[in-house]
């Protein structure tokens, strides 16, 4: 019976055989992305390509139903290119093709603002919006990322996951806000003897110990941060199966990912100078930038065995 191996971010399991495969399939522990390798194959291959049926992609391969994005991923480094070069990579990029992406995003940005805009529940459609829209754009930047030729309509692209980009972005929010909670709860404890015995010493140490619960919730956003871009690449994961998987991907680089978003923070107080106008030309660079981070954090489509 064949023996399997495979390569999930970086790291090697196995031998498994071919029901322990799709075992792990079926819960999202190996996805088309991820590299499988046997005794007789020159390399390893993603498993997307060796197992297009355990992927319910059928003969076409898994582009034609497995993943939102039609451009096959390319190979990454593990994270080992440098924010600097990865912005720098997005400058190239999109250096004489600025158009379509800005307006991409305008395009986005008003449907999220029109769709606050009802009386009353302006706020309902706007969350219920917000993954589907998240979604798309992910699926626009990876392709345009990768060298598609992409288009106005992936904004909708979302809404083929709909159920999925809608729970998943839900659920991170109240992970992260439960995560906040928790790392806040002494300070609030704190905060609350203070106001009731009107000591503002009493106050002021319980907002000094509520910090480590922002500092967590960022945590945890940069954890969960990646869950779209893998949703965007296997449609097949389901909310918390792109969550775990986003966990794995992010460890040992959520540091990195936060420095990353700092590099625009002097752009973006530019861009208020210029009344906003600036963000039409920074939103697109961040999102390239972005996803350039998350197809970086992927392993060389051409991973060697490791004995």
């Amino acid at each position: 019976m064949t023996q399997w191996y495979c390569g999930v971010q970086g790291q090697q399991y196995g031998p498994l055989d071919e029901q322990a495969l799709r075992g792990w399939i079926a819960e999202g522990r190996l996805t088309a992305n991820d590299f499988v390798w046997c005794e007789g194959m020159a390399s390893w291959r993603p498993a997307g390509e060796q197992f297009p049926d355990m992927f319910h992609a059928g003969a076409a391969g898994w582009r034609a139903g497995l993943g939102l994005v039609a451009v096959f991923p390319p190979g990454g480094t593990g994270g080992a290119t440098p924010n600097a070069e990865l912005t720098a990579q997005a400058r190239r990029l999109l250096d004489g093709r600025w158009g379509l992406p800005i307006g991409f995003c305008l395009l986005a940005g008003l449907i999220s603002f029109a769709s606050g805009m009802l009386p009353y529940i302006g706020w309902i459609p706007q969350l219920i919006l917000a993954g589907p829209l998240e979604l798309g754009v992910i699926v626009f930047f990876l392709t345009f990322n990768r060298g598609g030729l992409g288009d106005l309509g992936m904004l909708f692209a979302g809404f083929k996951n709909f159920g999925t980009a809608l729970g998943t972005s839900l659920l991170v929010v109240l992970l992260v806000f439960a995560w906040m909670l928790l790392g806040a709860s002494m300070g609030i404890v704190v905060m609350i003897l203070g106001a009731a015995t009107e000591e503002p010493a009493v106050i002021a140490l319980g907002m000094v110990l509520m910090v480590p619960g922002f500092v967590l919730g960022i945590v945890k956003q940069l954890a969960y941060s990646q869950a779209m871009f893998l949703i965007a690449d296997d449609s097949n994961l389901g909310c918390m199966a792109a969550i775990r998987r986003s966990m794995q991907l992010m460890n040992g680089f959520k540091t990195k990912l936060f420095c990353l978003g700092w590099r625009f923070f002097g752009w973006a107080l530019l861009c208020l100078l210029t009344l906003g106008i600036g963000f039409l030309w920074l939103t697109p660079y961040m999102n390239v930038a972005f996803a350039r981070f998350y197809d970086d954090l992927q392993p060389p489509r051409e991973a060697q065995h490791v004995q």
